[in-house]
């Protein structure tokens, strides 16, 4: 019986909210991404003998084509991988750091009291290429160049304009930090292109040519380096070819929780990882109402999320910096001790302004050996920084805005150093073996998302699919400094708003299928049946594909 056969049995709870999509069921392997091309061109790869890491490699670097407002080539890259032949789970860190000339004092001089958001001083190192390589190199079959393939075809000979990618155009056209690089690269003709319209990107095409002919350092040495290093000297960065060369990524150990009886593995710091697991790791030991649209455990997990979010300001860095072990977060008796502070009768206050914006892709493969990876990839802010490398077609994320310029922070600016990152892809094992790839975008509110999707699938049983689609809500301020507000999709019942509202928390109702909710996607792997089970977010333009 599968985990979440067992949940449904169980609980008694089947779904009270219609679906929109069925599940995806295959059993040679699936490919779940935010958009469809990306996840067919994923799928093209397994069908071509590649594995589940080919076929990721693949979709992401087609969605950095069609989909490029969510992800790029100059933003960075996170990633668990299940490797079936040595039944290892591994995690990849694929994040920049800081150029090694950023401090605060540096910033201070530069005239900012705070990190500035966007622009020339909000980019760390891209991590992205490195990620690729690095994967390719110790788990593909085929070969980057091989995965880049899709990528560089859509990239060279055109594709059609998706509603996300023309509204986020129409919205950077209007944006006051909006560079000339990026107009010049996206808005040549300084018209929006229209949905439907066909679109090419020759110069992202040349240098993801360059990295599939000459491999992922090139990114890091040689002339596409120079060429980004010479656009940050002339554009007044701090990014220098040393900081380019001396970039690596690394593989890292998953942390866990136990959760409704499996296993919950999420990337260490500086991933906020340890913070979905916080909440997970609060919730499995409490009563939740019978339905998880419910009131009782809308508030729950509302809860849990505070204190979460209040660890992850006071402790939550690269770990370098960190002051405690990031193990200690999740140690049973500290969570056992946040858990006490949870009143299933109020709402507690707000400890942390935090906020839910952010915009990234999830995508997930699992192939017919047994392997999968979760895989997660952004240029942080939309488009990012609002840059692109001249001639390189490398949209540059806006990553360094989650430093801190106060010294005591502990995300504060150093020379060097990783910032806090949102970006978590997830795993769910039962005895050692992956039964759940799972992520989704959204900033802040990714965590929130794990939370609520994990107990959808494992304590009440829903499908995957259901279980994305399920409503959904996030806790957090469009911006710094507003008030934080419960912000539910208007297809949650009354009942569970006016009971909310009783309870203390400040609800606001939003569109029925909120893209700011976050976008998700999932594989539910039945070992027994050996059959795959995907889920894609109808909040996206995405699909779940298989054969």
């Amino acid at each position: 019986m599968s985990a979440i056969t067992a949940a449904r049995q169980t609980h008694g709870f089947a779904g009270s909210q219609p679906q929109f999509r069925a599940e995806t069921l295959a059993t040679h392997g699936m490919v779940a991404a935010p958009h469809a091309l990306a996840a067919q061109a994923g799928l093209d790869l397994l069908k071509a003998g590649g594995n589940a890491v080919d076929a990721a490699i693949a979709a992401n670097a087609t969605l950095q084509v069609v989909y490029p407002f969510v992800c790029g080539l100059g933003g960075d890259l996170f990633a668990l991988v299940w490797d079936a032949p040595s039944r290892t789970l591994i995690g990849l860190n694929a994040s920049g750091r800081a150029p090694r000339a950023a401090s605060i004092e540096r910033y201070q001089a530069l005239g900012y009291s705070a990190m500035p958001q966007h622009g020339i001083h909000s980019i760390t190192v891209p991590g992205c290429a490195s990620g690729w390589g690095m994967l390719a190199e110790r788990f593909g079959r085929l070969g980057l160049a091989r995965a880049l393939q899709p990528a560089i075809g859509y990239a060279r000979d055109g594709f059609p304009v998706g509603p996300g990618l023309s509204h986020a155009l129409a919205r950077m056209d209007q944006l006051p930090f909006t560079h000339r690089s990026f107009r010049e690269h996206y808005l040549p003709e300084g018209r929006i292109p229209a949905v439907g319209s066909r679109a090419t990107a020759p110069a992202l095409a040349d240098s993801l040519g360059i990295l599939a002919a000459e491999g992922a350092a090139a990114f890091y040495r040689g002339p596409l380096a120079r060429r980004i290093a010479a656009f940050f000297a002339r554009e007044g960065g701090l990014i220098t070819e040393d900081d380019l060369a001396t970039h690596q990524a690394e593989w890292v150990t998953p942390l866990s929780v136990p959760f409704a009886g499996l296993e919950i593995c999420e990337l260490p710091p500086n991933t906020q990882g340890v913070t979905a697991l916080q909440m997970l790791g609060m919730m499995d030991g409490l009563a939740l109402g019978d339905d998880p649209l419910s009131a009782l455990t809308v508030h729950l997990e509302v809860e849990a999320k505070k204190l979460a979010f209040a660890d992850r300001k006071a402790h939550v860095t690269d770990i370098e910096w960190m002051r405690l072990r990031p193990e200690e977060l999740i140690a049973p008796a500290y969570l056992a001790s946040r858990r006490a502070l949870i009143s299933a009768e109020r709402a507690s206050p707000a400890t942390v302004a935090a906020g839910h914006q952010g915009d990234t892709i999830y995508l997930c493969a699992a192939d017919g050996d047994g392997s999968a990876i979760s895989l997660i990839q952004s240029n942080y802010s939309g488009f990012g920084s609002g840059l692109v490398v001249d001639g390189a077609g490398i949209s540059l994320q806006n990553r360094g805005a989650y430093f801190s310029l106060d010294s005591a922070a502990a995300n504060a600016l150093e020379p060097g150093k990783r910032t806090l990152h949102t970006l978590i892809p997830s795993m769910a094992l039962r005895d050692g073996r992956p039964v759940v790839v799972f992520g989704a975008m959204g900033g802040d509110g990714q965590p929130q998302t794990h939370l609520q999707v994990y107990t959808s699938l494992l304590r009440y049983g829903l499908n995957i699919q259901a279980a994305i689609e399920a409503p959904r809500w996030v806790y957090g301020a469009d911006d710094p400094g507003q008030t934080e507000t419960l912000r539910l999709e208007r297809r949650f019942p009354d009942a569970t708003v006016e009971a909310l509202r009783a309870l203390g928390h400040e609800v606001a109702l939003t569109a029925p299928l909120d893209s700011a909710m976050g976008h998700a996607n999932g594989i539910v792997i039945d070992a027994e049946a050996g059959v795959l089970h995907g889920g894609s977010d109808p909040r996206a333009e995405g699909a779940a594909v298989g054969w």
